[in-house]
C-alpha cells in the first residue's frame, strides 16, 4: 500500500527526528515511566508510521464495511443506518421485581432486554432446593419454573423486544421456558428475536458454572442449534462469550484467542451433527469486554471479525456472506469497577463503552457505578444507560464507520492482535483440540498467569488504579445502593410448593421420563424439555434428570 521509496525517506527522517528533536526534549524532561505498556502488558511505541503497518494490503486486510473481511464492520452503513442496541443487563430477586426493573429500563429508551439469573438458576436448581439455601435473587433473577418466566415478562410482548439470557449450562430449559411464556402470549416460535449465551466451554475456561461433563454438554448445546434453525429463524442460539474468560484475568489477545477457538469447535460439532454450516453459522453471536484500555480493545473487535471471516470462508468453507459476519455484544468490564470512589466507575464505563461503540458493536451493556457493591441501583443503571445514549445523540462518534480505520497504531495493533491469536490457535491444535487443551488446563494456566502478572503489575506500583493505589479518597459512600424485598424468598418459595400441588403430577413425571429417554439415545432433546417445561416441570427436576443420565463435572487438578 505504500511507496518504498517514500518508505525509506520516511525512515530516514524518523531516525533524524529521534537523533535532533527527540532526544533533546528527553534530556529535559524524560517521560514519564521507562516503558509503557497496555492493560495487557503489551509494550506500546513512542510513535506509529507507515512503517509499522509496511505489509498491509488495503482490500485484502481492511476492506469496506459490509464487505469481507469485515474489519472496518459487519454493516454498509453502520451505526448511520440503525443504532446499537442498549441491552443493559438486569436481574435480581423475584420475577416480579425484575419484570418492574425491565418494563422501567423499557420506558427509559432501552432498546433490548438482557436477563441475568441467580446462582442456583445458573446451576440448575430451584429456589427451595437445599444447595440453593442462602444464594436466592443475589445475582441475577430466580426462574424455577414456566410460572417465573411468565410473571418475568408480564405485560412485556414478546413478539416486539429482542431478549438476551445469560445462561449456559441450563440454557436449554430456561430458553423453553421463554418459548412456552411466549407461546402463552399467543406469539409464534419464529416470531422469536434474541440470544441465549449457551457457551458452555467458556464456563471450563473460566467462570466453572458448569454441570455436565464437556461432551453431553456439548450435546445440549448443539441441540438448541438444531433446533433453532428449524423454529426459530430470528434467534441467536449462541452467544460465544469472551467476556468471562477476560473478567478471569485474561489478556486481551488471549480473551480473542480462546473465544474464536471455541467458537471453531461449536461450528465443528454442528457440521459433525449434519447441520448445513448455511443453516446456522448466520445465527451464531459473539459476546466481548470492553476494559480499560481504549486503542487495544478496538483493535481486538477489529481483529476478531477479520479472523472469524477468513475462517469461516476458508477454514469451513461457508459460502454464505452472512456466515462469515460477526455479530457481537459488549459489556463494560466489571472487574475493573471499584469499590472506592464508585463515581469514577462512571468515567471508567463512558471510556469503555466508547471503545465498544467504535469498535463496531452490535449491541452493548453499560455496568452501573455501584456493582463492586451491590445490584445496580435503578439510579444507577439510569445513568448507564445514559451514558450509551449520549454516546450515540451527542457525541459525534456514530456518524461515520470505523473512524480509526487506518490509524497507524490501531492497525499495527489490530495486525499484533491477529498474530497472536493464531500463535494460539497453532498451539491448541498441538494439544488435540479445545477439548484436550481443557482437559490439561491450558487455558486456565494462561490465564492464570496473566491475572497474576497484573495483580503483581498493581501491588510493585507499575499500574496505578485510581482509587485503589493512586488519588485515594477516605469521603464516605454518597451514592444509593439497591435492598431487595426482604420476603421475596419466602414468595418464591410458596409459589414453587403451590405449583407442585396443583399441576399434573402425573403429567409431569411422563414428561421426565420421555426426557430421560430422549437423553439416553441420541434424539434432539428440545422437543422433550419442551413438554416438560409446558407440564410445568421445575428446572431442578429437569435437570436432575439430565444428571442422572449425562453425570456431573469435576474439574481435574491441574496446577
Amino acid at each position: 500500500m505504500f511507496d518504498r521509496e517514500k518508505l525509506e525517506t520516511l525512515r530516514l527522517a524518523l531516525e533524524e527526528w529521534e537523533r535532533d528533536t527527540l532526544n533533546e526534549i528527553l534530556d529535559r524532561v524524560p517521560e514519564r515511566r521507562e516503558q509503557f505498556i497496555t492493560t495487557s502488558s503489551e509494550p506500546i511505541n513512542r510513535l506509529y508510521t507507515p512503517l509499522d503497518i509496511t505489509g498491509m494490503d488495503f482490500l485484502r486486510d481492511l476492506g469496506l464495511p459490509g464487505e469481507y473481511p469485515f474489519t472496518r464492520g459487519v454493516h454498509p452503513t453502520l451505526y448511520r443506518g440503525k443504532p446499537w442496541t442498549m441491552r443493559m443487563f438486569a436481574g435480581f430477586g423475584t420475577a416480579e421485581e425484575t419484570n418492574q426493573r425491565f418494563r422501567y429500563l423499557l420506558d427509559q429508551g432501552q432498546t433490548g432486554l438482557s436477563t441475568a439469573f441467580d446462582l442456583p438458576t445458573l446451576m440448575g436448581y430451584d429456589t427451595d432446593a437445599p444447595e440453593a439455601l442462602g444464594e436466592f435473587g443475589k445475582c441475577g433473577v430466580a426462574i424455577s419454573s414456566l410460572k417465573d418466566m411468565e410473571i418475568l415478562f408480564h405485560d412485556i410482548p414478546l413478539d416486539q423486544v429482542s431478549t438476551s439470557m445469560t445462561i449456559n449450562s441450563p440454557a436449554a430449559v430456561i430458553w423453553a421456558m421463554y418459548i412456552a411464556a411466549a407461546e402463552k402470549q399467543g406469539v409464534r416460535q419464529e416470531q422469536l428475536r434474541g440470544t441465549i449465551q449457551n457457551d458452555i466451554l467458556k464456563e471450563y475456561i473460566a467462570q466453572k458454572e458448569y454441570i455436565f461433563p464437556p461432551k453431553p454438554s456439548m450435546r445440549l448445546v448443539i441441540d438448541t442449534f438444531e433446533y433453532g434453525s428449524n423454529h426459530l429463524p430470528l434467534w441467536n442460539t449462541i452467544s460465544i462469550s469472551g467476556y468471562h474468560i477476560r473478567e478471569a484475568g485474561s489478556t486481551a489477545a488471549q480473551e480473542l484467542a480462546f473465544t474464536l477457538a471455541d467458537g471453531m469447535e461449536y461450528v465443528q460439532w454442528a457440521v459433525d451433527r449434519g447441520l448445513e454450516i448455511d443453516n446456522f453459522a448466520p445465527r451464531l453471536s459473539f459476546f466481548f469486554n470492553a476494559h480499560n484500555d481504549f486503542f487495544e480493545e478496538i483493535a481486538k473487535y477489529r481483529a476478531a471479525r477479520r479472523i472469524w471471516a477468513q475462517e469461516m470462508r476458508n477454514t469451513f468453507a461457508a459460502k454464505n456472506q452472512r456466515s462469515w459476519l460477526m455479530r457481537f455484544h459488549t459489556q463494560t468490564a466489571g472487574v475493573s469497577l471499584t469499590a472506592q470512589q464508585p463515581e469514577i466507575n462512571i468515567v471508567r464505563v463512558a471510556i469503555q463503552a466508547l471503545a465498544a461503540v467504535l469498535g463496531g458493536t452490535q449491541s452493548l451493556h453499560t455496568n452501573s457505578m455501584d456493582e463492586a457493591l451491590a445490584l445496580p441501583s435503578e439510579y444507577a443503571a439510569t445513568i448507564a444507560l445514559r451514558t450509551q445514549q449520549f454516546l450515540l445523540e451527542e457525541s459525534g462518534v456514530a456518524n461515520t464507520i470505523d473512524p480509526l480505520g487506518g490509524s497507524f497504531f490501531i492497525e499495527a495493533m489490530t495486525d499484533r492482535m491477529e498474530i497472536q491469536a493464531r500463535e494460539y490457535f497453532r498451539r491448541i491444535d498441538e494439544l488435540g483440540g479445545v477439548l484436550p487443551a481443557l482437559e490439561v488446563g491450558f487455558f486456565q494456566r494462561e490465564i492464570h498467569e496473566a491475572a497474576y502478572r497484573y495483580q503483581r503489575e498493581i501491588d510493585q506500583g507499575q499500574r496505578n488504579i485510581v482509587a485503589v493505589n493512586a488519588y485515594l479518597d477516605d469521603a464516605p459512600l454518597k451514592i444509593p445502593l439497591l435492598e431487595l424485598d426482604p420476603e421475596g424468598y419466602k414468595r418464591q418459595v410458596e409459589r414453587l410448593e403451590e405449583l407442585r400441588r396443583t399441576r399434573d403430577n402425573g403429567a409431569v413425571g411422563q414428561k421426565l421420563d420421555r426426557l430421560r429417554i430422549a437423553c439416553q439415545g441420541t434424539e434432539n432433546t428440545m422437543p422433550f424439555i419442551l413438554e416438560a417445561v409446558h407440564a410445568y416441570a421445575t428446572l431442578g427436576e429437569i435437570i436432575d434428570v439430565m444428571r442422572e443420565v449425562f453425570g456431573t463435572y469435576e474439574e481435574p487438578s491441574w496446577m
